[in-house]
């Protein structure tokens, strides 16, 4: 099938869609997916993330099929562009809930870390609580969540949103800034 044959099929499917036609959903769907799948996953980095975007993308198409115009853009462009923006405002949700997640985290952080502590040194815990203050929210959430809550760095990763080695990285450093911190305390 040549791209303009294809191209040709996908407007007269939307066309079709939009008046409710399931087969021509179907159709469009199996042709355009794929490539929805692929531009959503490089925002996402997440495949669950992203066929649910995709699943939320489709039904945006389902529900918005007649207010396509071909004249303006090409059918994948204009699927492309509802599924990219459907990934984005996932991205920021997930991103809030991490922000939300670290204030949380922030507020029992002094009573998980003291108890271990405290027996040993009672100024101690308040002195890792300062340190750790120092730390951005993100960094914070990842240290606690790794070394008080146990959290892998996969787990870590998929939770914030970051390659495996990128917290590899913000937890050796912030480890190093901890005890930079720590050691100048004393």
């Amino acid at each position: 099938m040549n791209p303009a044959s294809a191209q040709s099929d996908l407007v007269e499917a939307l066309a079709r869609v939009a008046s409710g036609d399931r087969a021509a959903f179907r159709i469009l769907y199996e042709r355009t997916a794929p490539k929805l799948m692929a531009s959503v996953r490089r925002i996402l980095r997440s495949d669950t993330g992203a066929e649910d975007a995709v699943q939320e993308a489709f039904v945006r198409v389902w529900r918005n099929a007649g207010d396509f115009d071909a004249s303006i853009a090409s059918p994948i462009a204009w699927m492309t562009t509802i599924a990219r923006h459907v990934a984005i405002d996932a991205a920021r949700r997930g991103a809030e809930r991490v922000s939300a997640a670290s204030a949380a985290i922030d507020t029992e952080m002094e009573e998980r870390l003291a108890a271990p502590l405290a027996g040993a040194d009672p100024l101690a815990a308040g002195r890792l609580a300062g340190c750790l203050d120092g730390l951005d929210a993100d960094r914070r959430g990842m240290v606690v969540l790794a070394y008080c809550y146990g959290l892998s760095r996969e787990e870590l990763a998929a939770r914030f949103a970051r390659p495996v080695a990128t917290v590899k990285t913000i937890l050796r450093r912030s480890l190093a800034a901890l005890k930079d911190c720590l050691g100048a305390r004393d």
